[in-house]
């Protein structure tokens, strides 16, 4: 709990002051005189000033959020000498450069944690699939347990090499959410007997981005040998003779093509308060046994399942993702597009109910899964910080009043007809700011609730 909130704090932290910063530095360049640089609102809890005419610079006790107060005619007098350092009394490029600064600071962070996580190396299962869900598209495309994938392609001229499963995942959901067939160069785990599959993705009606989605796809965890780790003393696999190690070959005839598969005959063993038997064949150094199991019945509410009390499966083949400097620069403007561009799709497809407002998410999800990067490693972190980072900037570029984006869109408005917006208008305006962005807040707020409780 307390690794959570602490890597919380920091990545909000860090992003608000990346962001602002981006408007002071600008503004600064513009010759803008910043009264107040503050990240948080509320009661301060430490200020510093250097001089009297510095800016000063504040942090306050509710830390969700920040800005950068700059000398304004609009918002109070300003003395006839410092006129000039007034944001107000800028050209409409300085202005507008000066709005844009925070979410292009927040994208270019992005680029720099993206390239530094690849510098770094990160350790990710290799694209080896399991076995494909029943009646999905990877099943459909003769996809098996054990198939490495090794490139990928939208057309199948220009191919993409793919270095690990959580890449092959992002250009699946990339490929999906564009209506688009993907085409699949895989070998066997040996990188033996190449051959080419396509996933129809054309045929999903994608409307979240979610766990949901890659089982309609079929893409299940990554590849693990239907292996036996430790038994349980007493349990049913140690009752049935079963031992660490061993290989699981067949059930009742049928192969077992990897640990999920093994999983799912053992969960679907139950036959009313029942467990069903079953005749495995396992490899034990070498020799082939013939063993009874009967798998225990668990209840979850009105679900029935079974259980063998061991732990089935190993780790997956892993591959450190690691870049030099030049190609990680590459890799981190690529992904920064790339997340770019599908933000911007889903909140379009959300816009017009192509999507669910299920994919909004706010300040529980980014705890949880702040907490979570933080355990997993720097690299991984740096990953998660450079896609909150995406996602601050490209939200703050929406073209909604409060936002900077609806300031861009005020100043579109007056290089077009050379008045600015009228009083009366930006009135109006910032009430329905203030109220669409009250009424995302609330959803993303209850969609994080939701999914703390299981319900989404």
């Amino acid at each position: 709990m307390i690794t959570t909130v602490f890597a919380f704090l920091l990545t909000l932290g860090l992003l608000i002051v990346v962001h602002e910063y981006g408007h002071y530095r600008v503004a600064v360049a513009c010759g803008v005189k910043v009264l107040r640089f503050s990240v948080g609102f509320g009661r301060v809890l430490l200020r510093w000033q250097r001089g009297p005419d510095g800016t000063e610079f504040v942090l306050c006790a509710l830390p969700l959020g920040g800005y950068v107060r700059m000398l304004d005619e609009r918002e109070a007098p300003v003395p006839a000498a410092e006129r000039h350092r007034a944001f107000n009394r800028q050209s409409l490029p300085r202005r507008a450069a000066i709005v844009s600064a925070g979410p292009l600071a927040n994208l270019l962070l992005a680029v720099l944690l993206y390239a530094s996580a690849h510098w770094i190396g990160i350790e990710e299962p290799q694209a080896i699939l399991g076995t494909p869900a029943t009646g999905s598209l990877a099943e459909a495309a003769g996809l098996r347990a054990g198939d490495r994938v090794q490139a990928v392609s939208s057309d199948g001229d220009s191919w993409r090499d793919v270095p690990s499963m959580p890449d092959l995942r992002w250009q699946i959901t990339q490929a999906a959410l564009a209506g688009q067939p993907l085409q699949l160069r895989v070998t066997d785990r040996q990188g033996h007997g190449a051959r080419t599959a396509t996933l129809e993705l054309q045929r999903l009606d994608v409307r979240d981005v979610d766990a949901q989605l890659m089982r309609q796809i079929g893409l299940g965890p990554a590849f693990s040998e239907p292996r036996l780790g430790k038994v349980n003393a007493g349990g049913a696999a140690d009752a049935a003779g079963l031992r660490q190690g061993d290989h699981v070959i067949s059930i009742d005839g049928v192969p077992v093509g990897d640990a999920q598969a093994l999983v799912q005959r053992i969960r679907a063993a139950v036959q009313g308060d029942a467990g069903v038997e079953q005749r495995w064949r396992v490899d034990r150094d070498g020799r082939m046994l013939d063993v009874v199991v009967t798998p225990r019945i668990v209840r979850d509410g009105d679900k029935a399942f079974g259980r063998v009390d061991a732990v089935v499966g190993q780790s997956p083949a892993m591959v450190v993702v690691r870049h030099g400097p030049v190609d990680g620069v590459v890799q981190g403007l690529t992904r920064t597009w790339d997340v770019s561009a599908l933000t911007l799709q889903m909140m379009g497809r959300m816009l017009i109910g192509e999507a669910s407002l299920k994919n909004l998410s706010g300040p529980l999800t980014i705890a949880d899964f702040s907490g979570q990067a933080v355990q997993q490693g720097l690299a991984y972190y740096l990953g998660f910080l450079a896609l909150v980072s995406v996602s601050l900037g490209i939200l703050n570029l929406l073209p909604l009043p409060m936002l900077d984006g609806g300031h861009l869109m005020y100043y579109i408005f007056e290089a077009v007809t050379g008045r600015p917006v009228s009083d009366l208008w930006l009135e109006r305006l910032q009430r329905g700011g203030i109220a669409l962005l009250l009424m995302m807040m609330s959803v993303a707020l209850f969609n994080d609730v939701a999914r703390l409780l299981g319900l989404h």
